[in-house]
This record gives structure tokens, C-alpha cells and sequence, in this order.
């Protein structure tokens, strides 16, 4: 395997009033650290949304689905590649998946008892397996099909030619270990760094149809939201990122890509929770990217004591993360090998420590590429150029 190495992503973005992520109450989700209550967006919520940020410049052949719904997409592929009926193919798909210890939900039939993530290519090979004896396999019965079709490949082609998103956010099936996928990516919770109080939003529609003489709303409600300056973290192994792609020279330059478009996609996506009503879509304030051969390192602890203003709190957020970054590199002795960033110019006082912690600002499209040519030349020689 390519030796470690570790793509740190640090970002602050300002939030406005929003309610990104809610809870089972419908509140903005939060959290305690540091003494004080933080907004918090949990990372399950930025993972969805960076996958799909991710997915939406491959084409669909290239695509990852997460869903319960593999039997009967699998039955539409054979219905399609094999010419049969409905029936008949959906009986193939359930004999296809068996060797894959997947079982069919007890309550709803169409479906498997749990979500499954893999590849769409991937579905197509495993349809693909059958190669034109689909009629001769349903001629049989039931325990002579199951013992056929267990002779096939299918497991193998579930583990081979993992799309970019598989790769990167892994596959864990806890009854089915064989064929689960080490994640290559790590997301932590956003926090904001600093105090928040939430509020409430309460809103009336108005029924178009009232006359003058009907007053009053048509429907009334409140939505809790917030607004906060998040600090946001990702990790990625490129090492790992690289094993789950197949591990050779010849995919070095699929897994820098995917690497780079991973970090793009995290910058640039937004969950959508109450999206229409608050219309939440901003881009980072700041972003810093360490690559390390030793370990991730979280950088949270820089507002462990929170931050506390009432002239803007992105710029106070900054500075600390710059210091933070120098006293962990300091203390511990674990300076990244190289560092890159993007960020506005600020105050000349700001900008200097943020200038001595992660080296002058370049703009995002330069970022991304220079951390593409530092992986590409990671995975070639195993040191940075």
C-alpha cells in the first residue's frame, strides 16, 4: 500500500439564518463544547450533502446509489438486458443477491432489510454474470437456481471497480464483513465557534382565494433557526483512497482527481434543510489544507474557549485557527508537510499570522489543483514535490 498520507481540510463559513440540520423536534442541532452551547450540523448531514455535491459532475454510469431498493433495480437491468418479465426477472434478482446474504424486508417486499451503497456500474456487471442463460437458470428450481447462481463471480464484482463515492465514504454491512469498504474519508461535526442562542420565525400564508370580506392567515407556524460561524473539518487518506481504487500506478491519477474533487465538493456543499426558506447558500470564508504523513489532526480546540463579539466573528475565528495551527505544530512536534489555503484579505495584523501559519492566500481553483499535483506526486515517489 502507498505509504500514509493525510489531506486535512479546516474551513470556517458564516451561516445566516438557517436551520441546516434539525433534530427529531425540528431545532436546529446543537451541541456543548467549551461550557457554551454551539450550533452544530452533524457530519452524516455534510457527508449526504458532499456526496451528492460530488456526484453531481459524473456522469450516471459513474455514480453511486445508496438504497434499499437494489433488488428492483436490479430486476429493471435484467428485465432490459435479458428480455424477461417482470416476474420472472425479479426472481433472478432475488436469487442474484442471495449470495450476497442480502434478505428482503418483512414489511415491504420491494425492498432489502437494510440500505446497501454500491456502485451503478457495478449492478450492471453483477446483471451482467448471467450472459444470455437467464431462461435456462429460471428453468430450475428454486435450490438449483440458488446453487447456480452461487457459482458466479458476484461478490467479486461488488468489490472490484468501486466508484469514486464508495471509495471515498466507504461500505459497511454489519451481517456481511467480506464486502464492507474501509471509508478513506472522515467528517466531524461543524461547530460554530462561538455561542449561539436559537430563534423562532413566525410565519402566515395568506389563502389568494379570500375575499375582502374573509380575513386572516390561511396557515400559521414558526421555524427555529440560527446563524453561526462554523468551523467545519474533513479528512482525507490518500493512502486509503488509493487501496480502494485498486491500488496500482495506473489509477494514481484517478485517485488524485477524486481527491481534489472531494475537496471541492466539501467547500462548495450545502445541506438543504428548510433551503427554500432561508435560501442558506454561502461559500467558506476561509479555507487551510495540511497534508500530513503522521496523523489528522482536528484543530477544534482553537475555540474550545469561545469566541465573542459583536463586530463579526469569521476574522477572530481565523486569527485563532492560524494560532492554534502553530502552537499544535509547536507543542507536539507535528508540522504538516505542507500547507495550503485560501482566504479574504483582512486587517493587516490578521493577515500577517494567518500569512505565517499556512503561507499566502491562493485562490481556491489553484488550491485544489496544487493539492492534485502534490497527490499525484505522493502516490508516484512517496515524498511531496
Amino acid at each position: 500500500m502507498t505509504r500514509p498520507l493525510y489531506i486535512d481540510v479546516h474551513i470556517l463559513q458564516n451561516v445566516p439564518p438557517s436551520n441546516l440540520n434539525r433534530d427529531d423536534a425540528g431545532s436546529p442541532k446543537h451541541a456543548q463544547f467549551g461550557g457554551a452551547r454551539r450550533a452544530r450540523v452533524s457530519s452524516q448531514a455534510w457527508k449526504r450533502a458532499t456526496r451528492l455535491t460530488y456526484a453531481g459532475g459524473l456522469p450516471e454510469a459513474d455514480q453511486a446509489t445508496r438504497t434499499k431498493k437494489v433488488a428492483a433495480l436490479l430486476t429493471e437491468r435484467l428485465q432490459e438486458r435479458e428480455e424477461l418479465g417482470q416476474e420472472d426477472a425479479a426472481r433472478l434478482a432475488t436469487a442474484l443477491l442471495g449470495p450476497l446474504g442480502i434478505t428482503m424486508s418483512r414489511t415491504k417486499s420491494e425492498e432489502t432489510s437494510y440500505l446497501l451503497f454500491f456502485g451503478r456500474r457495478q449492478l450492471d456487471a453483477i446483471a451482467d454474470l448471467i450472459g444470455g442463460e437467464a431462461r435456462e437458470l429460471l428453468s430450475k428450481e428454486d435450490k438449483d437456481l440458488a446453487d447456480s447462481v452461487a457459482k458466479l463471480e458476484i461478490e467479486a464484482e461488488l468489490m472490484r471497480s468501486h466508484p469514486d463515492e464508495v471509495a471515498l465514504f466507504g461500505r459497511m454491512v454489519a451481517n456481511r464483513p467480506e464486502i464492507n469498504v474501509d471509508a478513506a474519508v472522515q467528517v466531524a461535526h461543524a461547530l460554530s465557534t462561538h455561542p449561539v442562542h436559537s430563534e423562532f420565525d413566525y410565519y402566515t400564508a395568506v389563502d389568494d382565494e379570500n375575499t375582502k370580506a374573509q380575513t386572516g392567515a390561511g396557515m400559521i407556524g414558526t421555524i427555529e433557526f440560527n446563524s453561526a460561524t462554523l468551523y467545519r473539518y474533513a479528512t482525507v487518506g490518500l493512502h486509503q483512497l488509493h487501496a480502494n481504487l485498486g491500488d496500482s500506478d495506473a489509477n494514481a491519477e484517478d485517485t488524485a482527481a477524486a481527491a481534489e474533487r472531494f475537496i471541492e465538493a466539501f467547500a462548495k456543499s450545502m445541506p438543504t434543510g428548510h433551503q427554500n426558506s432561508f435560501a442558506h447558500r454561502t461559500l467558506p470564508f476561509a479555507m487551510v489544507v495540511a497534508l500530513r504523513a503522521d496523523q489528522p489532526v482536528n484543530l477544534i480546540s482553537a475555540f474550545e474557549q469561545p469566541i465573542h463579539g459583536t463586530n463579526g466573528l469569521a476574522s477572530a475565528s481565523a486569527a485563532r485557527l492560524a494560532a492554534e495551527a502553530r502552537t499544535t505544530s509547536e507543542t507536539w512536534g507535528s508540522a504538516p508537510l505542507k500547507t495550503l489555503a485560501c482566504y479574504p484579505t483582512l486587517d493587516e495584523k490578521t493577515n500577517k499570522q494567518l500569512g505565517e501559519a499556512f503561507g499566502t492566500s491562493v485562490p481556491f481553483p489553484k488550491l485544489t489543483a496544487q493539492v492534485r499535483a502534490a497527490a499525484l506526486s505522493w502516490l508516484a515517489n512517496g515524498a511531496l514535490s
